[in-house]
Parts: C-alpha cells; sequence; structure tokens
C-alpha cells in the first residue's frame, strides 16, 4: 500500500496538539515555533496555562493571535495531569498529540506519526526522541522493527524497559482520539509523578495495532527544577509501589504475569535508561 500523501490541510485528518503550560515564559516560544512550524497543516493547538505567575499566559495569547490554529485555556493551578485533561475534553481532532513546553519538535514529526499511522491502520505510533542535556545531545528508541504489533507483542517489548521514557511518557505518541473518549481515558490527577505511564497502560489495553517510527521527533530537554529531579528516594518508591499494582494488573488483562514475573517486579527498582 502506498504511503499517504497529504497535499494541503483540506485532505489531513485533524491533529489536536496539547501543551500543558507552568511557569514557561522563557521556553515557551520555541516550544510554539516548533509546532506552528509543522510541515503537517491541519492542527489545532491547544494551550492549557496552569495557573502560571509568570509572562507565559501572555505568550500563549500572543502566539494564538499571530495563528488561529492556537487555543487557549486558562485554569487555577491544578498540575500538568488537569491541564492535560481539560485539553482532552476540548480537543475535536482524529489524533491527540502532546508536548511539553520545556522542548520542542521536528518540523516533520506530525507528518511522520499521522502518515504512519494512517497507512497502518494503527491506534498508537511512537517515535524515537533526543534527549538534550546543555550541549550534549543523545537518541534514545528502542523498537527497531518496522513492523506493526498488536498490544500483546507490544506489551512484551514494554517490559524490558517499563521505566523508561520511551514507553512511558506522552510527548513522542500519537493517540486516537475516538478510543480516549470511547473508553473515558484520563491522567490520574492524584499522581504527581509517571501519570503519563499509567495512561499508557490504559491506551494499550484499549489499543489494537502499535508501531514505530525510529526517527528520532521529540527534543526532550532536562530541566534540573522539574519534579522528577526532585523528588526524594521515599516517595519515589511510594509512587512506584502505587504504580506497579496498576502495571500488574496491565500484565495479568493479557495474560502475561506469570511467565514475565521476574522481569515485570524489576519494575519497582528499575530506573530510565533513557531519561
Amino acid at each position: 500500500m502506498p504511503d499517504p500523501v497529504f497535499p494541503s490541510a483540506a485532505g489531513q485528518p485533524l491533529v489536536s496538539v496539547i501543551v500543558p503550560v507552568y511557569n514557561a515564559a522563557q521556553s515557551l516560544p520555541r516550544c510554539l515555533d516548533s509546532i506552528c512550524a509543522q510541515t503537517y497543516q491541519n492542527l489545532e493547538i491547544i494551550l492549557v496555562d496552569d495557573g502560571s505567575t509568570d509572562d507565559s499566559l501572555t505568550v500563549c495569547r500572543q502566539f494564538a493571535y499571530r495563528d488561529a490554529r492556537i487555543r487557549v485555556l486558562a485554569q487555577a493551578n491544578s498540575g500538568v495531569s488537569a491541564a492535560r485533561n481539560n485539553a482532552i475534553d476540548a480537543a475535536t481532532g482524529t489524533y491527540l498529540q502532546f508536548a511539553d513546553s520545556d522542548d520542542w519538535i521536528d518540523e516533520n514529526m506530525t507528518f511522520l506519526l499521522v502518515q504512519r499511522a494512517e497507512r497502518e491502520q494503527a491506534d498508537l505510533v511512537l517515535s524515537h526522541y533526543c534527549h538534550v542535556d546543555g550541549k550534549k545531545t543523545t537518541v534514545h528508541g528502542f523498537l527497531e522493527t518496522s513492523a506493526c504489533m498488536d498490544r500483546l507483542a507490544f506489551a512484551q517489548e514494554l517490559i524490558r524497559n517499563p521505566a523508561s521514557f520511551y514507553y512511558g511518557v506522552m510527548w513522542n505518541k500519537l493517540y486516537r482520539r475516538d478510543i480516549i473518549r470511547r473508553h473515558r481515558i484520563y491522567c490520574h490527577e492524584q499522581l504527581s509523578w509517571c501519570e503519563d505511564f499509567l495512561f499508557n497502560l490504559t491506551y494499550i489495553l484499549c489499543a489494537s495495532r502499535i508501531c514505530a517510527v525510529r526517527t528520532p521527533l521529540y527534543y526532550y530537554v532536562k530541566n534540573d527544577k522539574s519534579l522528577t529531579t526532585t523528588l526524594t528516594p521515599h516517595s519515589s518508591i511510594a509512587i512506584r509501589r502505587q504504580l506497579f499494582e496498576y502495571y500488574k494488573v496491565f500484565c495479568t488483562e493479557l495474560g502475561i504475569f506469570e511467565q514475565n514475573k521476574t522481569q515485570i517486579y524489576k519494575f519497582l527498582i528499575a530506573t530510565a535508561k533513557d531519561g
């Protein structure tokens, strides 16, 4: 089957790009410039300001004035999960894509993800990504196969590196909105860390076809002030134990828990090899 070609916005499925924003006035312009400059044109860009105390909301509104595809939502400070959930409810696209305000994306990211999803009729597409730490940039990604796989085969891959950014985060993936809406999949607002991973576990159980784009398309910027870097060992272990119960249910529902029990329990002490 030939690759889909999208000659104009009129022939493209709508993609809702969701960006939660909190005190990101310095990095936000770079992030939004990269989204607005996508070669894939049919976007609605939903920015959710989470009660920022800097000029983030002003930056959002300035970009919305310049680009009619941008919608700005503002909420009292409630956390990244609440911001994403509000945007999910507001989204109208066939696909959902997420980005964080500290980061940026390759100009062809949306095009390549949608092209793969349409060609393979995939429910989830994920890409390799670049980890930017000062002047050092490294490429990460585990799936090297170009074949589409079902949820069971994908889960077998995931359990090899369950703590990875590649599998756990939302920002290197393309989701179908109808699956999210039909199964009422939202981010867990009570979790302060790894809520992305729980969202993905829930989504994968509802997905039939999953595939990867091996090109690095997302630029994740290490932020020394992020929650991940400020967690205490005690709080990290407590959250990981809570997440493990969901992870165990996920593996049990797929029928892979017993034969992979040793590897699955390693999640409690695993570190992100790509983070």
